[in-house]
């Protein structure tokens, strides 16, 4: 079962993987043609306070640029969620958020339990900052950062598989997801620039436990894998269908917008492994990621339509 990834199947190999994602600054994303003046749009804070394996400074370095390019005022975030501390955002992204006991930026304590990242009282302050009108891009990639996510995901009506999305059950599977137009793809909330295909790179998946637009709708042929430690698999290893699971869904929260995707590196630009092979944005087939990315912001800033919602 899953031969094509026994090679993951120890810590120190996956370590060195993870070791060797590194953030391509010579990146330049294609947004189209829409953007505000420079840094005169919403105000946009990237988390950087939960142990996150994606920081402004590190893997998601083409994500910040991005969004400055589309004209968002972009910062990290290193303060607790609160009241006080979210009153003057505009959009807060949190990408692979983890508990302390979790934490290793190269994979160093990846199994389980997977404790939620975020304390009950910070879920009830990003709940109620969304509630009041803002806007909330939640990424929570493969185990454990879906598990870390959970208690957050339900709070704002998505419940979190934990484990890895791959496209079936055969044992060349394969966790790299290409998304098209009718193929699972719903164009980022029908904001310009039109997106066709988008790709994703091993993430976990959700459903709607409540009202939302799904974005990106796994292949019925979907097996989710939940092991016990990170990329670890082997035939005792637990899975589910599926069938019925996404990787991005958009949903009205009160006055707000949020978007939840299942996959992290598709908004990232990276280069990995010895030959520094592009991973993201930056590679052939995800030509269109940062368009997607472009759109989905703008739409949790307040652009276009709320959406229609369809569990």
């Amino acid at each position: 079962m899953l031969s094509v990834i026994a090679l993951c199947a120890t810590s120190s190999f996956v370590a060195t993987l993870h070791a060797q994602q590194v953030a391509d600054k010579n990146y330049v994303a294609s947004i189209g043609a829409f953007k505000w003046p420079a840094n005169t749009g919403p105000r946009l804070v990237l988390d950087e306070n939960h142990h996150n394996f994606h920081k402004l400074d590190g893997r998601y370095f083409a994500f910040g640029k991005m969004a400055q390019a589309v004209g968002f005022r972009v910062a990290p975030f290193r303060k607790e969620f609160t009241d006080a501390s979210l009153k003057d955002v505009d959009v807060l992204v949190i990408a692979n958020a983890l508990d302390k006991s979790n934490d290793g930026m190269n994979g160093g304590n990846w199994k389980l339990p997977t404790p939620s990242a975020f304390s009950a009282s910070a879920i009830a302050a990003v709940k109620r900052f969304v509630e009041r009108g803002g806007g909330l891009l939640l990424v929570a990639d493969h185990m454990p950062f879906a598990g870390a996510a959970q208690d957050l995901g339900k709070a704002i009506g998505v419940e979190f598989a934990n484990g890895f999305a791959f496209d079936s059950y055969a044992a060349n599977a394969s966790s790299i997801l290409v998304y098209r137009r009718d193929e699972g793809l719903v164009s980022p909330l029908e904001l310009e620039p039109r997106v066709d295909s988008i790709v994703a790179f091993t993430g976990s998946a959700f459903r709607l436990i409540g009202d939302g637009l799904p974005l990106m709708q796994l292949p019925k042929t979907t097996r989710i894998w939940t092991p016990k430690t990170a990329w670890v698999f082997g035939d005792t290893v637990a899975s589910i269908p599926g069938d019925g699971y996404l990787q991005g869904a958009a949903l009205n929260l009160g006055k707000g917008r949020v978007v939840v995707l299942g996959e992290a590196a598709m908004l990232s630009a990276q280069r990995q492994g010895p030959k520094k092979l592009p991973m993201g944005m930056n590679e052939a087939r995800a030509a269109q990621n940062a368009k997607f990315a472009a759109s989905l912001l703008r739409w949790v800033s307040g652009e276009g339509a709320p959406v229609a919602n369809n569990k």
